[in-house]
């Protein structure tokens, strides 16, 4: 009897995990289905991704400058300069951001690759300028000023390090596997050295931005597991020092875990609260549909730097909770664009760019994004084409510039259909025995 009671249950436990597997591989393949339909590798789908990027880009840098040009009216008027002072400035770096990025669609991406070194070497040369001759504002190092103009080189090494980055990777494909060819020369010396050279400035931010492309960078090009797991680890004792030893980012940081923060007030007199809570009461009193462009309250020297790391609340008060997801949507659309863009990319250099220059920006956007709203303490990061800033609004239009000119090349130079990319071709490796 025992031996006949064992054989049904036998089969039946069988029959559930085969059920289970089959159900396990219906998701999977329903999942690499989805994925495929958003990679599309048809000509239309290239076309899409190419006017969806140019066409979020400059609506985030037009909504960009509307919003510099109200958070700043009020300060430069305190300044005893034009109203449109800041927003002139703004607009003709746009008008040169736009230039630059519709010269650099027209690279070839082959072009790209040569340029890889001397972007990098250029950079790491212009980090060191900073040190020696840069000018120190708030407390950062990370400026060299011409004239009227000042240039902030390491929002042009987020670029330079991107497209290097992409270039090594491609050189060494077969060799990423082993841990000292992934580090050598991707993090030592290269990418260490410019992490060094931005942190001696006292720019945690672009810091932390870098730091995020160079890991993209390592895990699209294939590199170990052992080497994130080792690097998140250096990484977080590194961030306990950097803010340990500094009482402002230590103040920002308690203030952000607890509430408020003990000790003497922050540089400009304000104390480690104050800057967060302001952008909170920004965007409360914003409401569904805002107060009206230029009739926020906060920006009336309430929020300190209103035009700059701060202008998603002056956003946010505004034009109220529909402007602001309005701007989280094309930060989406141009993920996902950049997204599709890359996985049709048919040579490892497009594919880990692409990845870098869209961890850089999308990564920076939800890093102020998430600072703003209380999510992540405060930090000093500008949101992309939104921000007041020309190098950091010029160094973004090159970056999608590289993007365009891999999605220009896609749309004469058709990819094969039929074969799963990304996300897709993870998916569909999963089969039902």
């Amino acid at each position: 009897m025992s031996g006949t009671s064992r054989t049904p249950h036998g089969k039946g436990a069988k029959a559930g995990a085969t059920g289970r597997k089959r159900g396990r591989g219906a998701e999977a393949r329903g999942a690499a289905t989805w994925f495929s339909r958003l990679e599309d590798p048809s000509l239309r789908g290239a076309q899409i991704n190419y006017y969806v990027v140019l066409g979020t880009t400059l609506a985030l840098a037009f909504m960009g400058l509307i919003m510099v040009l109200s958070s700043s009216s009020v300060e430069a008027i305190a300044r005893n300069e034009s109203a449109f002072s800041d927003f002139s400035k703004q607009s003709l770096w746009a008008l040169v951001g736009v230039a630059c990025m519709l010269g650099m669609q027209q690279v070839a991406p082959k072009v790209l690759k040569s340029l890889a070194w001397p972007a990098i070497i250029g950079a790491i040369v212009l980090l060191i300028l900073v040190l020696a001759i840069g000018t120190e504002i708030y407390g950062n190092k990370n400026w060299i000023r011409f004239g009227a103009f000042s240039v902030q080189p390491s929002e042009f090494a987020k670029a330079a390090l991107a497209l290097w980055g992409a270039a090594i990777v491609e050189r060494k494909t077969k060799l990423m596997g082993h841990w000292k060819h992934a580090l050598v020369p991707l993090l030592v010396p290269v990418g260490g050295l410019v992490l060094l050279l931005v942190l001696i400035g006292k720019d945690l931010g672009t810091a932390l931005v870098l730091g995020l492309v160079l890991v993209v960078v390592l895990f699209v090009g294939g590199a170990p597991r052992k080497i994130f797991v080792i690097g998140a680890g250096l990484a977080a004792a590194g961030l306990t020092a950097a803010v340990l030893l500094a009482p402002t980012r230590l103040g920002r940081v308690t203030a952000w875990l607890f509430g408020c923060a003990d000790g003497p007030p922050a540089a400009g007199s304000q104390d480690y609260c104050y800057q967060a809570q302001q952008g909170i009461y920004a965007l409360a009193s914003g409401g569904w549909f805002g107060a009206g462009l230029g009739q926020s309250r906060q920006k009336w020297s309430h929020i300190p730097e209103a035009q700059n790391d701060f202008i998603f609340a002056v956003l946010g008060e505004e034009l109220g909770l529909l402007g602001t997801l309005f701007v989280i949507v094309l930060y989406g659309m141009l993920a996902v664009a950049m997204y599709r863009i890359a996985v049709r990319t048919g040579t490892i250099f497009g594919r880990v760019a692409i990845a870098g220059i869209m961890s850089w920006i999308i990564g920076q956007a939800f890093i102020n994004i998430g600072m703003v709203i209380g999510l992540l303490p405060v930090i000093g990061v500008p949101l992309p084409f939104i921000s007041s800033g020309g190098s950091a609004l010029l160094a973004t239009f090159l970056g999608i510039g590289v993007v365009l000119s891999f999605a220009r090349e896609q749309r004469v130079r058709l990819q094969p259909a039929g074969t799963p990319r990304g996300i897709a071709a993870l998916l569909a490796r999963r089969r039902t025995p």
